[in-house]
């Protein structure tokens, strides 16, 4: 669809030369990437948190109809949790 042709007519149609033409693709590209990056993690952050808030609700569901005793939660519940996901180490 959007061949070398269309970029190259597009570009003199801007009145952009051909030498100044990959500085442009090349900061495009940059931007894409980085915002192609950000969006991922942010997907990601969000799937794992989410992952990590129904586990809690079932273990609790657990506790609840007493097939697990609330040791053995917290035991549970704070093995999964990293020195970075404390409690102590977030800013609320």
């Amino acid at each position: 669809m959007f061949g070398l042709e269309s970029t190259l007519s597009l570009a003199s149609f801007t009145g952009i030369s051909g030498g100044d033409m990959i500085p442009l693709v090349a900061i495009t590209g940059g931007l894409l990437v980085g915002v192609i990056a950000i969006v991922a993690g942010t997907i990601n952050s969000i799937s794992s948190r989410k992952q990590r808030e129904e586990s809690r609700r079932e273990i609790a569901a657990y506790v609840a109809e007493g097939s697990m005793t609330p040791e053995d939660a917290e035991r549970i519940l704070k093995a999964g949790i990293s020195e970075d996901e404390s409690p102590t180490r977030r800013c609320t």
